[in-house]
């Protein structure tokens, strides 16, 4: 490690706190010596996975139709979501795929890690591939969830990504690690 750009934290406190987040302010002293204040968002480490079904027309990825607040508009994306007080990160995973898509995965691996922000968040976004799923009932969405589930073959989603309705970043990473470590 370069020492000479690493920063040292002498202070944090929070600034606000709700539900899926914490705003904090951190004291940092820069590598010259200069204390400096810095706001850093704390949250949960979140799980995307990459449902893949192999259907008659060939491999389809299992996608969610949702609204997001902060686009104003609708997104495709895949399914994930916040990790659960006690989960590990394969827990997290098959359990938002079952949640938000009814699909449990006969295999699950995860394709790697990032973090989403990390000049302002202090949290993991952890990818996952799952296959062999089998149908479950039905969706368990939370109480705020509102949540269309579709197929769509994966040429077309490498093919939009970046276009609406794949408005959402993290897709476009999820997707890289899975050009980067499946056969297609």
């Amino acid at each position: 490690m370069n020492d000479r750009l690493v920063w040292k934290e002498e202070s944090s406190r929070d600034v606000y706190s709700c539900p899926v987040f914490t705003v904090g302010e951190r004291i940092c002293r820069s590598p010259d010596g200069e204390a400096r204040a810095y706001t850093v968002l704390d949250t949960s480490d979140w799980a995307i996975v990459i449902p893949v079904l192999e259907t008659g027309r060939g491999r389809e990825f299992v996608m969610v139709r949702q609204w997001r607040h902060g686009a104003k508009e609708l997104s495709l994306e895949f399914p994930g979501g916040v990790f659960e007080k006690g989960e590990d990160e394969f827990q997290a995973a098959a359990r938002e795929l079952r949640e938000e898509t009814a699909f449990i995965p006969g295999k699950i691996r995860k394709l790697g890690e990032f973090n989403p922000n990390p000049a302002i968040m202090s949290n993991t976004v952890h990818f996952f591939l799952a296959e062999d799923l089998k149908p479950t009932e039905g969706q368990d969405l939370d109480e705020d969830e509102f949540v269309e589930v579709e197929t769509v073959p994966w040429e077309e989603v490498l093919k939009n990504m970046g276009q609406k309705p794949y408005i959402h970043a993290l897709m476009g990473t999820a997707l890289a690690l899975f050009l980067q470590k499946v056969k297609i």
